[in-house]
């Protein structure tokens, strides 16, 4: 009988421990949520973002281009994210290799608030840096004789000869980060074909980087199923299209953004 209750009292103690083990568990990860995703702050105005979606449709399913953050940053860390990022003040006077295509401009220009012609035209720029900045992967093309000297972001175009070329860039979505966060972002995604990448930057991603793997993975992939949830309504979009056949510039293009408390889905006019 003793050894029977000293076996119980042994179950119960671990039992115990394993709980309070599992509230602590428990109650850090809240912490680190709280810490990373606050909602409950003053309003923020969203700040304009652009996301590029690269698609590989070689085979005979279309493969998107992740990448796998930090496990030591802030915002997401260790998750498959698409490169992105805001505006810059100076996007829009950046030299390109092509303007952006006057459908591509009209649809930016849908919704509301209204945005110039030049507001349309960096956040396809944007597109385009941050892809090359995060991933290494730059979309341009050969410029007309001299290219002019580019500093910052951009050095790694002028150095391979190259101007960027939003020419081939689709807007898939637009989505605003919910408020009541420190973070808000009104971003549009976009897409372009893998064929469009003109130049890879060597060293970009590694151990210490923003991005620690780069990772072409089919669409409907298990790397896919722990994107943020708005990145894979933005996907879902993607995949309908794909679907249809070649990208069009008059497809409807969703709004996701948050009334009353919820999620909403609207079309963009």
């Amino acid at each position: 009988m003793t050894a029977t209750n000293d076996k119980k009292q042994d179950k119960k103690r671990e039992l115990g421990k394993e709980m309070t083990d599992a509230a602590q568990a428990a109650t850090e990860k809240e912490k680190v949520h709280d810490e990373k995703e606050p909602d409950h702050h003053p309003y923020f105005r969203p700040k304009d973002a652009a996301t590029l979606i690269l698609v590989d449709r070689g085979g005979p399913t279309p493969k998107v281009l992740v990448g796998k953050r930090h496990d030591k940053v802030v915002f997401m860390p260790g998750k498959f994210v698409f490169p992105g990022g805001r505006v810059d003040k100076a996007d829009h006077r950046v030299p390109v290799a092509a303007s952006i295509t006057p459908e591509l401009e009209a649809n930016l220009m849908r919704g509301s608030p209204k945005i110039p012609a030049s507001r349309a035209r960096s956040l396809a720029i944007a597109a385009i840096r941050e892809a090359c900045e995060e991933t290494g992967l730059c979309l341009g093309r050969k410029a007309e004789g001299a290219v002019p000297k580019l500093e910052g972001a951009w050095k790694p175009f002028s150095d391979a000869g190259l101007l960027p070329d939003p020419s081939g860039l689709f807007l898939i979505a637009r989505a605003i980060t919910p408020p009541g966060r420190v973070r808000r972002f009104d971003t549009r995604f976009f897409t372009a074909d893998a064929s469009a990448i003109a130049h890879r930057v060597e060293g970009v991603v590694h151990a210490d980087a923003e991005l620690v793997e780069l990772v072409w993975v089919e669409l409907g992939s298990k790397p896919l199923a722990d994107l943020h949830p708005m990145t894979r309504n933005v996907l879902n979009e993607l995949d309908k299209r794909l679907a249809t056949g070649s990208l069009r510039h008059d497809a409807a293009l969703p709004f996701f953004h948050w009334y009353g408390g919820k999620m909403q889905k609207d079309v963009l006019n």
